[in-house]
């Protein structure tokens, strides 16, 4: 079983901008990068084109660490404060709907757990302290 917790930075239409930062900052290596209009169910007209070139998600190695970066969709509110989400990454679906039920609990749900293209079980909450988790379960190789 695979547990790991990841820095997740949301930002509103300069993830790029910010990837190329830390890539000069911290020596991060760009793992995987991936556009709004890149994604596998994006069509010319499901995606409006201020969004298209908006980074829907990326991986960064810093040393040991992985660190996610991606822009919010246009329109999504996004208050300053709220750029870095704690990413929790398990490999078994049944750990994430358990840590997703436990985090939401006196909380908020921003995503519910759901199928995604890019995970079996991913979902967003917002503890009951504010801190906002995204539960990914990592696809079996």
């Amino acid at each position: 079983m695979i547990l790991q917790l990841t820095p997740f930075i949301m930002l509103d239409g300069n993830a790029r901008e910010a990837i190329d930062f830390y890539v000069q900052s911290l020596d991060a290596k760009v793992v995987f990068i991936q556009t709004f209009g890149e994604s596998p169910d994006s069509t010319e007209s499901s995606i409006p084109e201020n969004a298209r070139d908006r980074i829907a998600h990326s991986v960064l190695k810093v040393g040991q660490t992985e660190l996610m970066v991606s822009d919010i969709f246009p329109g999504q509110p996004h208050p300053i404060g709220n750029q870095v989400t704690i990413c929790i990454t398990t490999s078994e679906k049944e750990q994430a709907e358990h840590l997703y039920e436990s985090l939401r609990q006196d909380g908020q749900v921003s995503l519910p757990l759901q199928e995604t293209h890019f995970s079996p079980a991913y979902g967003m909450v917002i503890d009951k302290f504010g801190v906002i988790f995204q539960i990914f379960t990592a696809r079996q190789r």
